[in-house]
């Protein structure tokens, strides 16, 4: 299939379907990667390209590496290294060349015409790879506006095969023409799907608003750090849990209970990984909302992985981005039970001192873990005593519902309640006029809300101040004279 075939034998673009290229499954493929002055590598720089490259279906067959100050803006690498590069293609008969950096459309293109073959960079791979893996309607929807969005800036490269008349202003090529008409449709695909991802993201956000009885705890991390596996252990989900990079796009909630605490809402989401593309981490942003609306998250870092110091500094980045990097997170270090983990344990430690060791394959330190949790979220709760009227068996259910009942007292006309629950519930019970006596901990104060800006404007006709009344402004100088 070609790529004007894709294109035009269906209008309706789907995630499965990429303007310039098919999936690169299948697939031999030759890696590339330009080294910076502020990188950060291991000894085997290509290690993670390797393992993205083998999770999109596609087998390795060789790699070029090479340090630079800047990239060559031409092709990227520099001559020597693109003519290693296309001897290494060929020697191969390699189907791809695969690039561990983000390159321009240009760049593209000039190194497909020195090495002779098709070349895509990190972000075109990571793309290739959710849609492999995305099962879920909102993923798809997710995936396929990253896609078209990356491809927006590239669609001139599929019309090099059409001629161009040179006849003047306004006389242009078949293929310019063509090249107009389908950046038009892929511009109001991608507007459909922003409307379509707009009313998930609101219907997510009501969701999310109808679980906040419960207090919620959130799995993050790079991926492939265990977090499907710690989620398995802690809840018995049942998920699947696969050593495969990106094997979880979608997220998943399930009951966890705490044990010395009580029922809490665990979810497990899509994981990070260095240099994410900003568009598919904006796509994401509905799935992501359990994230930012959690009490508590764990940060999954991977102990097995010689880079784990770099993958942790790589998920505080995407958290920044996506403005949820001030919540309160607690770090886990997983797979401590691996051959080398012991050590980078002890690195992970002298950085954080408060990372919890574990091993969510065998159980090692998960009651620690548990444990932790539970001092986390006791941070927020206040201790009270609730006087209800006899009748009001609603605020009593409720009561029981979002905290932990100590004891009970009745009385002809009322019941005395001794209570625990998270602070942000206490609030309500002071709003609805409840009595309430605070034992231990502290209600937080509620947050005023702004007056709008329109009733702080003075009175058409009148100099006022704002919130002063009827104080008149005291008049210039000039104007009193």
């Amino acid at each position: 299939m070609t790529d004007s075939d894709s294109l035009h034998g269906s209008r309706n673009t789907t995630v499965q379907e990429h303007f310039r290229s098919e999936s690169v499954a299948r697939e031999t493929c030759v890696l590339a990667r330009m080294i910076g002055p502020v990188d950060t590598f291991t000894d085997n720089p290509l290690d993670e390209m390797t393992g993205l490259a083998e999770s999109a279906g596609t087998c390795v067959v060789g790699g070029v590496v090479q340090r630079r100050e800047s990239p060559d803006p031409k092709t990227f690498l520099g001559k020597g290294k693109v003519e290693e590069l296309r001897k290494m293609v060929e020697h191969h008969s390699a189907d791809v060349v695969i690039f561990d950096n983000n390159l321009s459309p240009s760049q593209t293109r000039n190194l497909e015409k020195a090495v002779g073959t098709k070349v895509i960079d990190r972000t075109e791979l990571i793309l290739d790879i959710f849609a492999s893996n995305a099962r879920t309607h909102e993923a798809r929807l997710a995936v396929e506006l990253a896609q078209l969005e990356y491809s927006l800036p590239r669609l001139k490269r599929m019309w090099t095969h059409l001629s161009r008349q040179t006849m003047g202003v306004g006389m242009r090529g078949p293929g310019e023409k063509q090249l107009e008409v389908d950046r038009r449709l892929v511009e109001k695909r991608i507007h459909e799907l922003k409307q379509d991802l707009h009313k998930v993201e609101r219907r997510k956000a009501r969701e999310v608003a109808g679980r906040r009885d419960y207090l919620t705890v959130s799995l993050v991390g790079y991926t492939n750090a265990g977090k499907s596996t710690l989620m398995n252990t802690l809840t018995q989900a049942g998920v699947e849990a696969v050593d495969k990079l990106f094997a979880t796009l979608d997220t998943r909630t399930r009951r966890w209970n705490l044990p010395s605490w009580g029922p809490v809402l665990l979810s497990d989401t899509v994981g990070f990984i260095r240099d994410l593309p900003h568009n598919l981490v904006a796509s994401f942003r509905a799935t992501l909302e359990e994230t930012r609306e959690a009490d508590l998250l764990l940060h999954i870092a991977d102990a097995s992985n010689p880079a784990v110091l770099d993958q942790i500094s790589a998920v505080f980045a995407v958290l920044h981005e996506l403005e949820i990097d001030e919540k309160q997170t607690m770090l886990v270090i997983n797979k401590v039970d691996t051959e080398g983990a012991q050590q980078r344990l002890q690195a992970v430690q002298n950085r954080y001192p408060r990372a919890i060791p574990i091993s969510a394959r065998t159980g090692l330190g998960i009651d620690l873990l548990a444990q932790r949790v539970s001092e986390s979220l006791s941070d927020g709760f206040v201790t009270l005593r609730v006087r209800l009227d006899i009748s009001d068996g609603r605020n009593l259910a409720w009561i029981n519902k979002v905290g932990e009942v100590i004891s009970k007292q009745f009385h002809d006309d009322h019941v005395e309640i001794h209570s625990r629950m998270p602070s942000r519930h206490a609030g309500k019970l002071m709003r609805d006029g409840i009595s309430i006596e605070v034992l231990q901990g502290i209600i937080p104060e509620e947050k005023k809300v702004p007056e709008p800006w329109e009733d702080q404007l003075p009175t058409v006709g009148t100099n006022l101040i704002p919130g002063e009344g009827a104080t008149p402004l005291p008049l210039p100088e000039e104007a009193a004279e």
